[in-house]
Parts: structure tokens; sequence; C-alpha cells
């Protein structure tokens, strides 16, 4: 009889692998200016865009994407998204995946940046100013507010001969006329508002697609073609997957690569505070550990042996349940559930 079981579950993952692919439907790897998610009323030029538009419009150079009461998720090089609030307009400035370029000329968009690589030159245009972003991170672009924000990463913002270097917690004011200077803002203030709320909810339903869809590719396999965005049809939406390793984004939520995928959404079989040790020797329940050469870059593995991501890798509640998809609890702090609260996914 156990015999038996053994065989029918091996039958079963086999099948698992070889057939599961093609639930990713026949997408092609999407570009920058990729629409990703529409809510309200959102227009390309005098096109309206709804649910049938996402994955399939893109913003080429020179058109804007507008919304009146509504919201939109464009995707620009792997593991970056822009999140377009009410009454706002996104213009494409350049699409190329090494010069990377959006104006936000009206209202109010958050950038998360879970993956930026040294050959990106990812730039963000408000007010006639350009911000280059230099790390992992979040970004805000308030065009009615004439202001930059860094929650979280770092950027390098130009205005003709005037330059300024914006670290987390800070903001410039780009209706100053004397130099930039990088002043300190209330985050908790951000974080209540309905626009950051809306970005971190987001960024939570494409992690868990991501820990849906990246098991279909163990090791690579059939239809993995490397790093990129990956089209899952459960969640209707692209998701990013790294080439290798765990990408953390700035809301705690990971990233799988197919050769972790099998670890998603735990680390050790455990959950782990999302603090991350320089030192690779160290070894504790309070980090998570990284391999030197990706120190920086926002991927992090876990050790090759007992205890790390390819040891107990699924044991335990599973993620719309038990003990929620990072740290200790739920979404930020709380219960056990995927966005915190109870123990279900909602």
């Amino acid at each position: 009889m156990r015999a038996y079981i053994r065989r029918t579950e091996y039958t079963l993952f086999l099948l698992l692998v070889f057939l599961s692919p093609l639930r990713a439907e026949d997408r092609t790897p999407a570009r920058p200016g990729t629409l990703n998610y529409v809510e309200g009323q959102v227009y390309l030029g005098t096109q309206s865009l709804n649910a049938k538009s996402i994955g399939t419009v893109e913003l080429d150079p020179g058109q804007t994407l507008e919304t009146q009461d509504g919201k939109a998720e464009i995707l620009l090089t792997p593991g970056v998204f822009v999140r377009l609030g009410d009454e706002g307009a996104a213009r494409m400035v350049s699409s190329s995946l090494t010069y990377t370029e959006i104006s936000i000329d009206q209202g109010e968009a958050f950038v998360e940046v879970v993956q930026i690589q040294p050959e990106n030159d990812l730039r963000i245009t408000e007010d006639g100013t350009s911000t280059e972003l230099l790390k992992v991170g979040l970004y805000d672009f308030n065009e009615g507010l004439h202001v930059v924000r860094v929650l979280d990463g770092e950027a390098l913002l130009r205005d003709g001969d005037r330059t300024a270097k914006i670290k987390g917690g800070h903001f410039v004011d780009l209706e100053t006329t004397g130099p930039l200077k990088p002043q300190k803002f209330d985050k908790k203030a951000i974080e209540a508002e309905d626009l950051y709320r809306w970005t971190s909810l987001r960024s939570g339903y494409l992690a868990e697609a991501n820990a849906d869809i990246s098991p279909i590719y163990p090791n690579g396999g059939l239809g993995w073609f490397g790093e990129g965005w990956y089209w899952d049809p459960w969640f209707d939406a692209y998701t990013f997957m790294p080439g290798d390793g765990i990408f953390y984004s700035p809301f705690g939520w990971g990233f799988y690569s197919p050769s972790c995928a099998f670890a998603a959404p735990y680390f050790g079989g455990r959950f782990y505070p999302h603090r991350f040790n320089k030192r690779y020797s160290a070894f504790g329940s309070q980090h998570h550990y990284g391999l030197p050469a990706n120190y920086g870059r926002g991927v992090h593995y876990g050790p090759r042996y007992g205890g790390g991501i390819f040891a107990r890798a699924s044991r335990g509640g599973g993620m719309r349940g038990g003990g929620g998809f990072h740290g200790a609890s739920g979404f930020h702090g709380g219960g056990g559930g995927f966005h915190g609260g109870g123990g279900g996914h909602h």
C-alpha cells in the first residue's frame, strides 16, 4: 500500500513538473511599459483600459497613461513596479532595458524596486527634474506637492547644475530655489495614505503570485527563460522571478527563484525576522544570510546545510494560514494570515 502511494505521489509530481508550465499560457515576457494592473477609470490616450488590458497594453515612448478615479500598475525593468494613484498621469520617455525613464506629469506614484542591476539606468522625471534610482527601495513621486521622497533606498536627483543624493527617510522639495537639501520626513504619515497601502497590497499579491508560479519551473525546467517577468494566470498579472536566490521587496515579501521555489514562503522551515547579517558564518534565528557576492543587491541565500533554505522547506502552515508570509506574524505584524489578522489569506 505504501509503495502504491509513493508511486502515485511520484506520478503526480512528474505531471506537475512537465505539464504545469502550460498554466503560464502563451505569454511573451513583459517589456518596460507593460500594464500589469488597473482599477477604476484609466486611459491610454482615448482608449479606456480595463481588466482585459492587463498584460497586453504597453506604453510606448511618448505615450501617456492617465487615471481619473482609478489606479494603475506599470512594469519597468524586471523587479521594478510603478504604481500610479488617482488623478495621475505617467508618460513613457524611454523603454530601453539599459536606459528606462518614465515621467510623472500629474498626481502621485510609488516606485517599488525589488532588483536593480549595475547596467540599469533607471530614472523618474518630475517637474523637469530627473531622479536616478540607485538601490533596491521604495520611492514616492508627488507632482502635486512637488516633492521626491525616498522611503527606503537611495536616489540621485539632478536639476540643471544642482544635484542631491537622497537616502531613506528623506525628501527634496523641488520648488526650492536654493541648493537641493534633503530633509527628513515622517514615514508613518506616508504609510497611512491610501496609495501607500494600495502599493503595499499589490506588492504582497505579486509576491504570492511568485510563490504560486515559481515551483512549476523546478531548477529551471521547461518554460524557464531566466530572470524576468512571468505571467501567472491565477493572479492575472506578471510577477517577478529572479534568476537565483530570494529577493526581498521593500515591504519584506520574498520573490523566489525556481531553485529556491520549494522553500516559499519559508526560510529554513520557520519564520525569520528580516534582518540581514553580513557575516556569512553567523547562524541563528535572528538573521537571514547572504553570500558576500550578493550583498547590497537584494538577493539573499540561505546556507547550503541544515537549517537553511534547502532544509525543512515546506513544513508548517500554508501561505494562506499558519504564521503569515514573512516575519513572525502577518503583513506588518499582528495575527497570522497573508495580510495579518486571523489565519486566512484576506
